[in-house]
């Protein structure tokens, strides 16, 4: 792959990481954090292919191979079950 392919994976991933982590702890309702956890769900996937693609990166893609679980549960969690998430 690319370097510029790379760079993007690795820069988009960074970016919705940050944006989806401002979103969560600004606590603006259920739904909204729900997307904020498919934000985080598609920047482990990019993540995911930067660690396993790029040289040397495979700590960061191994990481978000368990961060891609855990946010989906997130988005189980806000977007789909019925219950409310404990305060």
């Amino acid at each position: 792959m690319n370097e510029t392919m790379l760079d993007a994976l690795q820069y988009y991933g960074a970016a919705a990481a940050t944006i989806a982590a401002l979103i969560v702890s600004l606590n603006l309702g259920r739904r909204i954090t729900g997307w904020a956890f498919v934000l985080f769900v598609t920047s482990s996937i990019a993540l995911i292919g930067w660690g396993f693609l790029a040289g040397d990166s495979e700590g960061i893609g191994f990481q978000n191979v368990a961060l891609l679980a855990i946010n989906l549960v997130g988005v189980w969690r806000y977007l789909f079950s019925k219950h409310k998430p404990r305060d």
